[in-house]
């Protein structure tokens, strides 16, 4: 193993965050019971708000960035893990409580691991990583929540071109449900469509402040935008619906009514990936290995060195990312 290898860190600066590339040796890493050695990581929303500085994502200083880690097992004081084992950890507080992913090696609890599917490459599981992850846990929440039919009525995905929205067009319209994308990037539809989108909707009519009751029509729905866009969503389901929302890419607001909530049934169901329990974890990564098309997964991201860090948080901030972004932290 190298001396030393390089680290995004996040410092304070004068009383606000500040991120830059550093190097580290084993030794400054955290006293947890297992050593990964990192292979990718990914760039989520968060990453992007923790590296420009522009959110205050890291809680304690330094922090080392990225929410997402893919890699080998190097050394283990769990029976759980051994050297050699390929494993995956999604969130867990990285890179706001616990040093993340934009690291060479990386010391994790083993609480926190996840076996690598054998279907999948680390780099394809970065392909997939938190957006892709949480994607699956808020279908399995529609899915347990009984409104969406295959063949059935719409189901709205919000963000469809981002990182969460690509996977859960993918894997509904897998399943059988018809999908309408939300985008508004109107270059971003054969994308969609390859995915499987049979409609789509553009952003901005979702963020129109509307009637607390508008017209039934989705069955349910995967948001990550939040704000006037999450309302809306809720104010056009049907009777007996849900949504899903994971995300506040919009607005972390609520500027809505209960009425939809009182007079229709709607149900909002809130999905953290954070911290979700190993079961549901489990469960999540079992139907992306199980649903999720490879030749999709392919189109749905690109992969990145590390030193283009800076840039690309700006990119995804400005919401100029399509897909998923896989960071390779060797380069």
């Amino acid at each position: 193993m190298a001396d030393t290898f390089t680290a995004f860190i996040i410092e304070d600066a004068d009383g606000k965050p500040k991120g830059g590339f550093k190097p580290l040796s084993l030794t400054d890493l955290p006293d947890h019971d297992v050593l990964v050695e990192v292979a990718y990581s990914t760039l989520n929303y968060k990453d992007g708000l923790a590296v420009s500085g522009k959110g205050r994502i890291a809680r304690k200083l330094p922090m080392v960035a990225g929410i997402d880690l893919a890699g080998t097992v190097v050394e283990s004081r769990s029976a759980d893990w051994k050297a050699g084992d390929k494993v995956i950890v999604n969130g867990w507080g990285l890179s706001e409580t616990q040093w993340g992913g934009y690291s060479r090696f990386q010391r994790v609890k083993p609480e926190w691991l996840i076996r690598l599917p054998d279907v999948f490459s680390p780099e394809e599981a970065m392909g997939i990583g938190t957006a892709g992850y949480t994607a699956a846990l808020c279908v399995d929440a529609l899915e347990d929540w009984g409104t969406i039919q295959p063949g059935g009525k719409e189901v709205l995905v919000t963000g469809a071109a981002g990182g969460v929205g690509s996977v859960a067009v993918a894997l509904l319209t897998k399943a059988g449900y018809p999908v309408t994308a939300s985008t508004g990037r109107p270059e971003t539809h054969e994308y969609l469509s390859g995915l499987g989108a049979t409609g789509f909707i553009d952003r901005a009519t979702l963020q129109e402040k509307g009637p607390p009751l508008q017209k039934e029509r989705w069955a349910g729905g995967v948001d990550s935008v939040g704000g006037i866009t999450l309302v809306n969503a809720l104010s056009q389901t049907v009777w007996g619906g849900a949504i899903a929302a994971c995300g506040l890419a919009g607005s972390a607001d609520l500027p809505g009514t209960v009425l939809p909530h009182i007079l229709r049934s709607v149900t909002l169901i809130g999905v953290d990936s954070v911290a979700a329990p190993a079961a549901r974890r489990e469960r999540a990564w079992a139907r992306l290995a199980r649903d999720l098309d490879k030749d999709h997964l392919k189109a749905m991201y690109t992969v990145e060195p590390m030193s283009k860090l800076p840039e690309l948080a700006g990119q995804i901030l400005d919401g100029r990312v399509r897909g998923r972004v896989v960071i390779d932290v060797t380069a």
